[in-house]
């Protein structure tokens, strides 16, 4: 009898532990925010730079996505969709290009920097600006609800589901309890 008391007692604890556990631990890690895509404007020009290259040498940008061949790498232009240009990096390894997108420009685009002598690489994503008076952001600003995953609007529901368990889990430990006693 003392036995499955203790049991039971123990079951309910560990029925306690994961509730409260489980979401404090899923919302334990905090990820690093996400380095920030240029965003262009179809039409329009941005400079994109890159480092640690080695001082002075060639670098090769090469810009691919839907529409490349619209658009121009540092006033180059190509008729192809993705598009190349070779820059020199500068003393420090740093070496930048001018991007401009076509006007039909949609979606993105990946930009990338591959150092000729050092071998060494970087890309980025190049974000399209939103454009038009479409029904999405406020006024037509071309800017994107976020309608994202909020997690602490879930908080209530977390802990009203918590509740619920425990008072199934105590039912069921108090319903063994006495069954037990009875036999």
């Amino acid at each position: 009898m003392k036995n499955k008391i203790s049991k039971a007692s123990a079951a309910l604890a560990i029925a306690v532990a994961a509730v409260f556990a489980a979401p404090a631990v899923a919302n334990a890690y905090t990820p690093d925010p996400p380095a920030v895509a240029p965003i262009i404007a179809p039409g329009g020009t941005a400079t994109v730079p890159f480092s640690g290259f080695a001082a002075n040498e060639g670098v090769e940008f090469t810009l691919t996505g839907e529409n490349a061949s619209g658009a121009t790498l540092a006033f180059v232009a190509f008729a192809v969709e993705t598009k190349s240009v070779t820059k020199e990096a500068n003393a420090d390894g740093v070496a930048s290009v001018d991007v401009t997108l076509p006007a039909n420009a949609s979606g993105s685009y990946t930009l990338a920097a591959s150092g000729q002598e050092s071998g060494a690489t970087a890309s980025t994503t190049i974000q399209v600006a939103a454009t038009g008076s479409g029904a999405g952001g406020e006024g037509g600003g071309g800017v994107l609800q976020n309608t994202g995953f909020d997690g602490d609007a879930l908080l209530g529901l977390w802990v009203g589901g918590g509740v619920l368990v425990l008072a199934g889990a105590s039912i069921a430990v108090a319903t063994s309890v006495r069954r037990a006693r009875r036999a």
